[in-house]
């Protein structure tokens, strides 16, 4: 029982890092792609 009083929190943490650096992603424009795989695909033929 006492590795759960360290293993829930620690995994909260690590959850909410993931989340912050997602939305840190998402606000810095890391996944902006104009003109995409797709698009090029097309355009190269």
């Amino acid at each position: 029982m006492n590795v759960l009083a360290i293993l829930i929190p620690v995994s909260l943490l690590l959850g909410g890092a993931g989340l912050v650096a997602f939305v840190w992603t998402l606000k810095s424009n890391q996944y902006d792609d104009p003109e995409g795989e797709a698009a090029r695909v097309l355009l190269d033929g």
